[in-house]
């Protein structure tokens, strides 16, 4: 049987590169191996009209139910404007303690506030929603630490200030099923 792994799961498309490296990144901060996936459906069955953007928690269960036993936790990468019904838009969401999280590129991008395009950027706002994520899967809640991975990011500001690591706290108390 193949050795419990972590799996990103593409919607869309995704420079080669920076999908490498935050499964390189996410490796390295879970030490798990991580392997892509490429992931085939029709988004606009979660796209809310009303609000021109695509439901977070139905894209939610649609990564929980693409997840392969032999993945420790999956996550689905995306790039289009994510909500929940409570907030006006999210940059990722995942269960608590679950199996799966969902990331979007699409409010990451420096274009999207009309400031001129950053890749090295860009790359790090990813890897750091990504991992985020799926330190609530392992059982993470947002921390206070100013520079944690795992501090709750409500603007894009707030995600360039934490660092691409969780804290020596968070890290103790990573749960592994």
């Amino acid at each position: 049987m193949d050795q419990p792994h972590l799996t990103l799961i593409s919607f869309g498309y995704f420079e080669k590169d920076i999908l490498e490296k935050v499964a390189e990144a996410v490796m390295h901060e879970f030490n798990h191996p991580s392997r892509i996936r490429e992931g085939h459906v029709d988004l606009s069955e979660f796209f809310d009209a009303s609000r021109r953007q695509y439901n977070a928690n139905q894209l939610l269960h649609l990564v929980d139910s693409m997840s392969l036993p032999e993945c420790l936790k999956t996550i689905g990468l995306f790039n289009v404007d994510l909500f929940i019904p409570i907030l006006t838009y999210i940059f990722g969401q995942a269960a608590l303690g679950g199996k799966s999280g969902i990331a979007s590129l699409y409010r990451l991008n420096n274009e999207y506030y009309g400031m001129p395009a950053d890749k090295i950027l860009l790359l790090e706002r990813f890897k750091k929603e990504v991992i985020h994520e799926l330190g609530h899967t392992f059982g993470l809640i947002h921390c206070n630490s100013p520079v944690c991975v795992m501090r709750s990011s409500t603007y894009v500001e707030d995600i360039d200030q934490k660092e691409v690591h969780l804290c020596p706290v968070c890290r103790s108390r990573i749960k592994v099923i």
